[in-house]
């Protein structure tokens, strides 16, 4: 049908360009970074008309509203999101017909209250069921992140929209979700992206279960831990999200300038982490540039926290995207010429020690302390003996747990997560901190213990 995903792996999610009739198109729960949509659109000679949101995000923020503005889309979204930005409410049952294409919005409450799926049908086609979060490959979307006294409604919400929102849909229909593998909104999901309602009435557990008490006790102790962010965008989804012009791109500051306001901000460095190691800005919080940037920055660092960076081979362009996609808007500034410049100027350096497996194991035996700041899941299946577990996500609120007076050595999976952990203890006062390069994998590869 030629519809075109297009997956941020960081953030486990899909959002799709639906091509109709006319040389139009639709975008289904488009993000903040609209520009890949407007290329590709462009590129088979389409115009974005139509912009379609299943439900108020919580892990990253809608681009709705900027491709009503750079496009002229009109947007449609849940009546019961009372949106406050230009928009057509649709409410259960409600159609929109695009040229003999139709577009049919279900009820599907659960992952949130308000949410809608979107049902849509062409001659000669099977449907294509756009279902956000109300059902993803092999699980569904978390029903947690409104209120502690809302999570056991919208489960059993969620329970009963699994069990009859979509039971009248063929076997064939396309099944193309927002939320997916890897994507802290959801749970119990495989590594495909799109499947058919066919195959997940045969495979997917949560589509089989016939209890609703049963689910209501079990689903939610299935939820991974939610980013702190997640609690802050659903209302800036709701007002409608700034627009990229309304938002300036920070100044370049020569090194002196850069360190005089350095204290008043969060110095993020997104270099690879052995360049971090070998030397950084004090105080600086590494966050190397990947796939998960965008949501370890969200999860570290508070929104409407000043930021500055300090940057490697990435664009300028392509961090501010990321730190925008979760919220972040107050870019403070970057270092001109990058740490060269910084020590070209004389200014204080931190660093700290990039260890292999075998010098981690020599400063365990000797005394250090090991630091796993994977999450529950990853730490069970197997962690270096006698680590204290802590996830990076919690380290922050748990740094008075740990020991100042021995050596730390952190490990994650494969040696950023950790990096980003050592910047926390080293901007806290802690020192004698070692980070074990390629994590626990290379633990393992060098043929050491692990327990589970």
């Amino acid at each position: 049908m030629n519809i075109t995903p297009f997956v941020h792996e960081g953030l486990g999610n899909s959002s799709y360009l639906v091509p109709l009739r006319d040389g139009k198109a639709a975008v289904i729960d488009p993000d903040r970074t609209v520009g890949r949509y407007l290329a590709t659109a462009d590129a088979r000679g389409l115009t974005i008309t139509h912009a379609f949101e299943s439900h108020l995000h919580a892990d990253f923020v809608s681009g709705a509203c900027e491709l009503a503005a750079t496009a002229g889309a009109v947007v449609f979204a849940s009546a019961g999101a009372q949106a406050q930005f230009p928009h057509r409410p649709l409410s259960d049952g409600d159609t929109v017909d695009v040229g003999g294409f139709q577009f049919e919005a279900l009820a599907s409450a659960g992952h949130t209250p308000e949410h809608v799926a979107y049902v849509f049908r062409r001659e000669n086609s099977p449907p294509v069921l756009f279902s956000g979060g109300s059902l993803i490959v092999g699980g569904a979307g978390r029903t947690d992140l409104l209120t502690p006294e809302l999570t056991g409604p919208l489960t059993r919400a969620q329970f009963r929209t699994l069990q009859g929102a979509y039971s009248k849909l063929p076997d064939e229909t396309l099944l193309m979700p927002t939320h997916g593998g890897g994507s802290f909104c959801s749970t119990g999901s495989g590594s495909e992206r799109t499947s058919t309602l066919g195959w997940e009435r045969e495979t997917n557990p949560l589509l089989v279960m016939r209890d609703e008490e049963e689910f209501v006790r079990w689903f939610p102790t299935t939820f991974p831990a939610a980013p702190d962010y997640f609690f802050k965008l659903r209302p800036i989804n709701q007002r409608g999200a700034r627009l990229r012009a309304e938002i300036g791109v920070p100044p370049e500051l020569e090194p002196a300038d850069f360190a005089r306001v350095a204290g008043q901000a969060v110095v993020v460095d997104v270099r690879p982490q052995a360049e971090f190691m070998a030397g950084h800005v004090p105080g600086a919080m590494s966050n190397t540039f990947r796939d998960a940037f965008a949501t370890w920055l969200g999860w570290l660092v508070p929104l409407d926290t000043p930021l500055l960076f300090v940057l490697g081979e990435e664009p300028l362009e392509r961090v501010l995207d990321e730190s925008l996609l979760v919220g972040h808007e107050r870019f403070v500034g970057v270092l001109r010429g990058g740490m060269d410049a910084w020590h070209a100027a004389g200014l204080p350096v931190t660093s700290a020690t990039l260890v292999d497996a075998q010098g981690a194991k020599d400063a365990l035996l000797g005394g250090a302390i090991a630091l796993d700041v994977r999450e529950p899941d990853e730490f069970a299946s197997g962690h270096i003996e006698g680590a204290i577990h802590v996830p990076l996500g919690s380290l922050a609120a748990k740094l008075g747990t740990l020991r100042r007076d021995v050596p730390i050595v952190t490990n994650c999976g494969h040696g950023e997560r950790s990096a980003s952990a050592l910047s926390i203890l080293q901007r806290a006062g802690f020192d004698q901190l070692h980070n074990l390069d390629g994590g626990i994998d290379a633990w393992k590869e060098a043929g050491y213990r692990v327990v589970s």
